[in-house]
């Protein structure tokens, strides 16, 4: 295929090359008839297919809604991701559709991103891992897939033009590791390239972005396209490595690359090898088209549901009012019981097969066991409530055993294309919750929302469901998890904070005059709340369950190891409850005594079982170099600092119940570069600078011009002062000879 491929390419003129290099219109690549080079299609979006009828951005053909990438991330479950990305694949078949413009993994810098909802995680290793799940799933059904959007693209305010400024360790470790694991494991077809900037540059034609890491570093054999009018400069675009622009630009963007190639300003070999990468994923895509493919409705809408089911997180169970008994009076409050908010908003709003209602799945699950009330608190669109709404929702709540209320964020509070503005739900949701619990003391209340929230009323109700956007079966998946049908197993991928304020972006974000500061580097999210042992409302990875587990054993297969050795770890949890459940087990590490600044811990592995009541499970974790290592700026690389680390494994970052401790050696030696401003201190981590610290120390204190008798006291002082003040210091026992032997010494 590849020389036929060149051999394609040989026969073309410099006007087709170019023109293959942007999009027919918003949603296929170019033809050429003759060539025999067919078009292409490719459509949104991250949770399901949203293919638009008219071709254009209007509304899309049915298609399965499954719950949003923050709802899916709740799950901490590799294979029902691949599950879901293989339902979306059939899907995409169906429609003729070759490429699926997902999955988004971009970190959850601030709660106020409007778009959080699309996105997977705080964290870079849960974010990558279900990525990859999600992607294999997809492209196991001959449909490519479009990671998104690379990279730092981490608000929507300004976003086509905002320069997201990110030092470099940071970007390694946090921002670029959401993509790294997923594009080297899973390999998607296609790596969309983000709107903003990114120091100084505009990701879609940043060479650092798009050749330097994804082709020299990550080796990608796919192509990159560019977000929807992202590119800025097309010629430099392509030039940086970006192959196809999307949409369509009526030729005009081709008429440059033409006058850029034949001025010679543009090298024919760099369009050329681009159009071979297109190619090589056009006719892939032909290839794996599958004919007159159908798929089972039914069985997709029964998989929402269990995805959504599996993903809905208990937050609070304060007397186990939770499991609800089939009995009495229950009252319901709140429209989204009967119209639910279950997707997002944007490029990723699409037309759902069928929806279950929550309150008809409540009525459904009870019958004529138990009598349920409704009002509906607030106003579907806006949030807001009035005196005789909030009157109507008391009045049920007064006849009620139980109540549960169905609040959250309408679709106008968070979307694609705008940020948040606060993290407080609309007031007449808030009032709703709050005059409620006056007047019940049994109150649950059901979240759908797409990103953190502030929870005013915390301790005033007994439960609380945090469904995020459940997709087309959060109806049933929530009726069956308030009436004990299924058992919670959810857990947070993100911390929800108790106000905006206490987030490490809160100052810079969204930045000033097109320019954004991720002044708060390596922190974010659990990184910065448990470094600073902030209290949180719930941390990273907290889910409650019907049932409890005990994690009763941990162990090492070695204690001693080098940086390049995997460490097996093994786990033993038990199920102590009386009921059949799953538990999320999650593995953080900790560097003992780091002389870098680092997180008080980072997750590094994870797992999701189901136990039996009383069951017991040994699970075994393979950590490799990267849990251990951090971005060192000066070799460029991935460094493990040597000395002692903390395996700590727990139910959530803040709940660690099994620790153990190994040594590394590390098989690198960071080279310093010596000269005479190099301060005493630095000297002693070297082994030659320590025999020259210690001479020195010793010269200064036989003629120390301190005026001190106190050695120690002159050491303290000293060991922060540069190699040149030696010479004062002593009263020329040292001298510049002796300074620069040492320096020729050190940095040999």
């Amino acid at each position: 295929m590849e020389q036929q491929i060149k051999n394609l390419v040989s026969q073309m003129t410099l006007e087709e090359k170019a023109s293959l290099c942007s999009g027919f219109d918003a949603w296929h690549t170019k033809a050429i008839e003759r060539l025999g080079i067919p078009s292409i299609m490719m459509t949104d979006g991250p949770h399901g297919l949203r293919k638009a009828k008219d071709g254009g951005f209007g509304e899309s053909v049915p298609a399965t809604c499954f719950p949003t990438a923050a709802c899916m991330a709740s799950s901490w479950d590799r294979a029902l991701l691949e599950k879901v990305g293989a339902a979306i694949g059939e899907e995409c078949q169906a429609e003729g559709v070759s490429i699926l413009l997902g999955p988004g993994v971009n970190i959850k810098r601030s709660p106020l991103c409007g778009r959080n909802f699309e996105y997977y995680s705080e964290d870079p290793l849960l974010s990558s891992e279900l990525a990859a799940s999600f992607i294999k799933g997809v492209q196991s059904q001959g449909v490519g897939t479009s990671i998104k959007h690379f990279a730092a693209n981490n608000q929507e305010y300004r976003r086509l033009v905002v320069d997201a400024r990110v030092d470099e360790r940071t970007l390694r470790e946090i921002y670029l590791a959401s993509f790294e694991k997923a594009i080297k494991e899973a390999k998607p077809w296609t790596i969309m390239a983000a709107y903003n900037k990114l120091n100084g540059e505009y990701c879609s034609q940043n060479k650092y972005l798009l050749t330097k890491i994804l082709r020299e570093e990550w080796e990608i054999d796919g192509i990159v396209l560019s977000d929807w009018g992202a590119v800025d400069d097309r010629v430099k675009a392509l030039e940086a490595g970006l192959d196809l622009e999307m949409p369509g630009n009526g030729g005009l963007n081709d008429k440059k690359i033409v006058e850029a190639v034949r001025s010679g300003q543009l090298s024919e070999k760099v369009l050329d090898k681009a159009v071979e990468r297109i190619l090589t994923i056009v006719f892939r895509a032909v290839e794996k088209r599958k004919e007159n493919a159908v798929y089972d409705k039914e069985a997709h809408h029964i998989l929402a549901e269990e995805v959504a089911k599996e993903s809905i997180i208990l937050l609070k169970n304060e007397d186990q009012v939770l499991p609800l008994r089939e009995e009495g009076i229950i009252g319901v409050i709140g429209c989204f019981a009967k119209e639910p908010r279950y997707q997002g908003g944007g490029s990723s709003h699409l037309t759902p097969t069928s929806i279950d209602i929550p309150l008809e799945e409540i009525k459904r699950i009870v019958q004529d066991r138990a009598e349920v009330l409704y009002a509906d608190g607030y106003d579907l669109i806006i949030g807001e409530t009035t005196s005789q709404l909030v009157g109507e929702a008391k009045e049920v709540a007064q006849k009620s055993d139980v109540v549960i209320i169905f609040a959250g964020l309408p679709e106008s509070y968070e979307s694609e294309g705008y940020d948040r503005q606060h993290m407080r739900l609309p007031d007449g949701h808030n009032l709703v919750i709050e005059e409620v619990s006056k007047v019940n003391k049994n109150v649950i209340v059901v979240l759908m929302n797409g990103s953190a929230i502030e929870m005013p009323w915390i301790d005033k109700v007994k439960g609380v469901f945090e469904c995020y956007l459940a997709g087309q079966g959060v109806g049933k998946a929530i009726a069956e998890l308030l009436f004990g049908k299924g058992n919670p197993c959810g857990k947070l991928a993100e911390t929800f904070p108790k106000k905006l304020s206490d987030n490490p972006s809160y100052l810079n974000f969204p930045g000033e005059k097109d320019r954004v500061e991720y002044r708060e580097g390596i922190f974010v999210g659990y990184r910065y709340y448990d470094k600073k042992d902030m209290e949180v409302l719930f941390p990273f990875g907290y889910g409650l369950s019907y049932t409890t587990f005990d994690y009763t054993g941990i162990k090492v297969e070695k204690k001693e190891l080098n940086d390049n050795d995997t460490l097996k770890v093994f786990v033993k949890v038990k199920n102590t409850g009386n009921r059949a459940g799953k538990e999320i087990i999650q593995l953080y590490v900790r560097k003992k005594n780091s002389l870098v600044i680092r997180p008080e811990k980072e997750l590094k592995a994870f797992d999701k079982i189901y136990l039996g009541p009383g069951e017991e499970r040994e699970i075994s974790f393979v950590l490799n170099k990267r849990a251990f290592a951090y971005y060192e700026c000066e070799i460029k690389d991935w460094y493990v600092e040597e000395g002692e680390y903390e395996i700590l494994v727990g139910k959530s970052s803040r709940e660690i119940l099994l620790k153990e401790t190994v040594n590394i050696k590390s098989s690198q030696k960071l080279r310093k570069s010596f000269d005479r401003n190099t301060i005493l201190q630095d000297l002693k981590d070297d082994p030659k600078g320590e025999e020259i610290y210690n001479k020195i120390m010793e010269l200064v204190a036989k003629k120390s011009v301190l005026g001190c008798e106190n050695n120690e006291l002159i050491r303290m002082f000293l060991s922060q002062s540069p190699l040149r003040n030696a010479i004062s210091f002593s009263q020329g026992l040292v001298n510049e000879d002796m300074i620069d032997e040492w320096l020729k010494q050190l940095n040999e």
